[in-house]
């Protein structure tokens, strides 16, 4: 999206806020993430919650 499509979509934001609601779901969100983040990088997530690589060609 170019400039001018992010000064739409502010000046749309700024004539119909999202609800209170909606900013503590997203924040709630983005706080369950980075708690999720910080548990893997301590070595405290558990082996059986971590996804394998798989090979991206089978040969």
């Amino acid at each position: 999206m170019n400039g001018w499509g992010w000064l739409i979509r502010a000046s749309r934001w700024s004539r119909n806020p999202p609800s209170t609601k909606r900013v503590i779901f997203v924040f709630a969100a983005i706080g369950i993430c980075l708690a999720i983040v910080g548990i893997e990088k301590l070595g405290l997530w558990p082996d059986w919650a971590t996804a394998d690589r798989v090979p991206r060609r089978l040969r």
